[in-house]
């Protein structure tokens, strides 16, 4: 934590990203590494630093708050190791798990690309790139320098005349801003919507709903995120919209209705990806939206239940009580079937999309016959499922015949 020159002390380590300090997102990647025992350098216990203490006890470490390198020695074992963050590292965990998770290493960069971008040289030629992995034997000779010493950068260099493995760190990860140095509060502001990018970019966007809630994820999440509105909160909203849904559908008004089932589901989806965010970036052991897998049953439910109350069938004299609802039954459960039987296919990751669906739903209850379409729906998929099917047999025809030919 301590403040590079011109710097408030502890300025660094306490920038936000994405709602969190940056001490915070490192906690979670030395958690990620299996740290059993954290330190932080600081002359005082301020409530920030409670509030990490309490995440990483949450975590099932200790957490010591030291002010000299030399208090240091005590708290680490030989047959330890040791994991050094520099001040202001953000770094994507999945690369930090891959570049330190195999053995003491000490992470470089070219020194003509690491000086600009605030790190520190080793020698003529390197710079350290803010992390490092070391025996625990090394931190014995902190007690030979003067207390006055930056604790990393000695044991940079005592790394360096150790011998231990030094690892250039791959310039794509510069270059996508995947590993970064955070030094003051405008490049914290910089360097967030790229974070909430990359934290994005290996989510299933393959339809309407999912290309809006990652696009909204993109553009407001950093917001939300220092708002300190956690996914949750976003869930439950997508609850209370639903509900509120239902209850339109109730008094007759299904269209309207269908559309905030729709925009229900798009909230969710905001909140799970928000919830991922967090996750992969290890600044939260556990979440997740309240709508997700048997939620995702009872909102199917609800647009069936609109369905069947939208329906003009009831009114006919005769009619068996209960036979509105078996459309709109079969059409969910054959939407949720051919996605499970081609979960590859983009089209079918449309029928999954239940933004998509309440739109069409909420169209169709205004502007269509709605019995003929949803009938007309289910009849399309049964068609579709069929081409499925027999595409299905006669690819396993063909390998069968070439297994007896061989």
């Amino acid at each position: 934590m301590d403040a590079a020159q011109g710097e408030p002390p502890g300025l660094r380590g306490l920038l936000p990203i994405g709602g969190r300090s940056i001490l915070r997102h490192q906690l979670g990647l030395a958690m990620a590494l299996g740290c059993a025992r954290i330190v932080v350098l600081a002359e005082t216990l301020t409530n920030d630093l409670v509030a990490l203490q309490h995440a990483a006890e949450a975590g099932g470490a200790r957490f010591h708050v030291i002010a000299s390198a030399r208090a240091l020695a005590p708290l680490v074992a030989a047959e330890d190791e040791l994991l050094v963050l520099g001040e202001g590292l953000l770094a994507m965990p999945e690369d930090a798990l891959r570049l330190l998770g195999d053995g003491p290493v000490v992470l470089t960069l070219p020194v003509e690309t690491g000086l600009p971008l605030g790190f520190e040289r080793i020698d003529i030629n390197s710079a350290g790139a803010g992390a490092m992995l070391l025996p625990g034997k090394l931190i014995a000779a902190l007690g030979d320098l003067p207390g006055d010493w930056n604790p990393g950068s000695a044991l940079l260099r005592i790394a360096s005349q150790a011998r231990v493995v030094q690892r250039e760190l791959p310039a794509l990860l510069l270059d996508q801003g995947r590993w970064r140095l955070i030094r003051d509060e405008a490049e914290a502001h910089r360097a967030e919507p790229g974070w909430v990018r990359l934290h994005t970019a290996g989510a299933q966007v393959r339809s309407p709903g999912s290309w809006i809630a990652a696009g909204i994820v993109r553009m407001l999440g950093p917001a939300l995120l220092h708002a300190g509105t956690r996914p949750y909160v976003i869930a439950l909203g997508a609850v209370i919209t639903a509900l509120l849904g239902t209850g339109a559908g109730w008094f007759g008004w299904c269209g309207p209705g269908f559309a905030m089932l729709a925009l229900a589901w798009l909230v969710n989806q905001v909140a799970a990806l928000l919830a991922r965010v967090e996750q992969d970036s290890l600044i939260a052991w556990s979440g997740g939206a309240p709508l997700e897998h048997l939620g995702e049953w009872v909102l199917d439910g609800m647009f069936i239940t609109l369905c069947a109350w939208r329906s003009e069938i009831p009114a006919v004299a005769g009619v068996p009580w209960g036979i509105a609802w078996f459309p709109p039954v079969v059409l969910f459960l054959l939407m949720r079937l051919l996605r499970r039987v081609q979960p590859d296919e983009i089209w079918t990751s449309w029928l999954a999309d239940r933004f998509l669906v309440g739109a069409l739903l909420a169209l169709t209850s205004i502007l269509l016959p709605f019995d003929f379409v949803l009938r007309l729906l289910v009849v399309s998929l049964m068609v579709a499922g069929l081409f499925l099917a027999s595409g299905g047999d006669g690819r396993t025809s063909a390998l069968s015949d070439g297994g007896r030919s061989a």
